[in-house]
């Protein structure tokens, strides 16, 4: 019989290296959802820290939860927002203390994205973070309301409530009723 989770990060208490399956169980899917986030370079570094997070704090797992990803989706969702926060002050500095290389290759791979996919990212980022995380969450990740729930820290009912008001608001910059062209521009994102 396979260990779930909880079994593993137990015994990683004990054997460190025991740890190792988690990231072999979990790394392809959190790395998909960081790539998505932020792009594939800052997604590599923000598996790295997701799961050296996840190591440190490995005392604190609940060990009645058999699944650990809803918990590190809830450490990754954690550093995109502080990855995204550091931007902004770096974004602030000023223009010759900047590295532009990085920018300008982000820059130039947006501007070549479909015309529609340009219009949801700009939905998005246009949501507020808490609604964003929830809805990428789901749509993304295709958490269940409880998982999201779990991985934020957040009550089911808040969960449902930002989750509907994300798709409204992402419908509506998008100048569409059609909730089926919304989901699937997203589970396409």
């Amino acid at each position: 019989m396979t260990a779930t989770d909880a079994e593993l990060i137990e015994a990683s208490l004990r054997v460190p290296e025991q740890f190792a399956s988690i990231f072999d169980r979990h790394a392809p899917h959190i790395q998909r959802y960081l790539a998505r986030r932020l792009g594939q370079q800052a997604a590599d570094d923000l598996l790295a820290e997701t799961f050296l997070a996840a190591f440190a704090k490995r005392r604190r797992y609940d060990p009645s939860r058999p699944d650990a990803r809803p918990w590190l989706y809830g450490i990754a969702t954690n550093l995109v927002g502080q990855h995204r926060r550091e931007e902004v002050r770096r974004h602030r500095t000023p223009a010759a203390a900047r590295d532009v290389g990085d920018h300008a290759d982000r820059v130039a791979a947006d501007v070549t994205a479909q015309a529609m996919r340009s219009m949801l990212s700009g939905a998005l980022a246009a949501l507020p973070a808490e609604d964003r995380d929830v809805l990428l969450l789901v749509a993304w990740e295709q958490l269940s309301y409880l998982e999201v729930a779990e991985a934020l820290g957040i009550p089911v009912g808040t969960v449902r409530s930002r989750l509907n008001r994300a798709r409204r608001k992402v419908r509506e910059a998008l100048g569409t009723d059609n909730h089926t062209e919304v989901e699937e521009l997203l589970n396409n994102g």
